[in-house]
């Protein structure tokens, strides 16, 4: 297998409403870098997945940066999908993956159904 790298990792929601407002986010931040995109309902809520995913981005690609996205009313969470209990998750996910990859850079957002990204520290 040929050796092959990229700079980031973007994990994401399946939600086709958001697709758009994604895209244009990584075209206007990731700058034309590259990325492995990781999409599953519910973003990182199945945490031992996701984790699974980033380590073999990790491990193939060398990445250096994540980027995790959860959205507004999203459908994975039901009646969970709070703002608060999103951003519990993504400070839990960013937990665990600095615990197994401490190397890593690691940014959080929230995407509102009107598209505009609130980031999460």
């Amino acid at each position: 297998m040929s050796t092959h790298f990229c700079d980031s990792a973007v994990v994401t929601c399946i939600d086709f409403r958001f697709q758009n407002y994604i895209d244009e986010w990584i075209k206007a931040n990731l700058k034309g870098k590259s990325f492995d995109r990781i999409s599953v309902a519910g973003s990182s809520k199945d945490l031992d997945f996701i984790l699974s995913q980033i380590a073999i981005s990790v491990r193939l690609h060398e990445i250096k940066k994540v980027v995790i996205i959860h959205h507004e009313d999203c459908g994975a969470y039901g009646n969970e999908s709070t703002e608060k209990r999103h951003s519990d998750d993504l400070q839990l996910t960013k937990t665990k993956i600095m615990a197994k990859h401490s190397h890593l850079s690691i940014d959080l957002y929230y995407l509102l159904l009107d598209g505009t990204f609130k980031k999460i520290s």
